[in-house]
């Protein structure tokens, strides 16, 4: 892992807007603070998450945001599906109360989905236009976020119906 307080992307990479971005948000959203004493980091991600169901609502699409301007700019197929699955996992843990604040303080997945992007151009292998799978980026990131919607409404008419 990057240090968390640099750029993640490369500097050629940095030097298109959106990818520039991409890295800043990232940043912002899981390594932004240090907790003092400690190298552990977290961002507006963490914050959010403490806000039961709307801020990982509103987590889930600032993270399908940053996959979807990735794969708008070179990202393969394959890259978005494993930037896909971070960003799934990310939203359904980080829903569960304490345990999903702990795992967004240690998990970092658009941290992580922006190291990939850098290693995967690094690498050289990028392929051709990805606007299929931007579509179903979108696409997956709502159906998500309709999902983490119900789960909300059931938990909190089930806590309202214990009253």
């Amino acid at each position: 892992m990057h240090t968390p307080d640099h750029p993640i992307l490369t500097e050629k990479q940095r030097a298109v807007p959106q990818l520039r971005w991409v890295d800043t948000f990232s940043r912002t959203l899981d390594t932004k603070f240090r907790i003092p004493g400690t190298d552990l980091r977290f961002g507006l991600d963490f914050i959010l998450g403490l806000v039961p169901g709307a801020g990982d609502i509103l987590s889930l699409g600032m993270s399908g945001t940053l996959v979807a301007t990735m794969a708008k700019h070179g990202a393969s197929p394959l890259l978005v599906a494993r930037m896909m699955v971070n960003v799934i996992l990310d939203a359904f843990i980080g829903s569960i109360p304490i345990l999903g604040n702990i795992f967004d303080l240690l998990y970092k997945a658009n941290y992580r989905n922006a190291e990939l992007m850098r290693e995967y151009y690094e690498e050289g292998k990028h392929q051709g236009s990805v606007w299929p799978v931007v579509l179903a980026v979108i696409g997956s990131i709502l159906v998500l976020m309709v999902v983490l919607v119900w789960v909300t409404v059931e938990i909190f008419q089930f806590i309202f119906g214990l009253f």
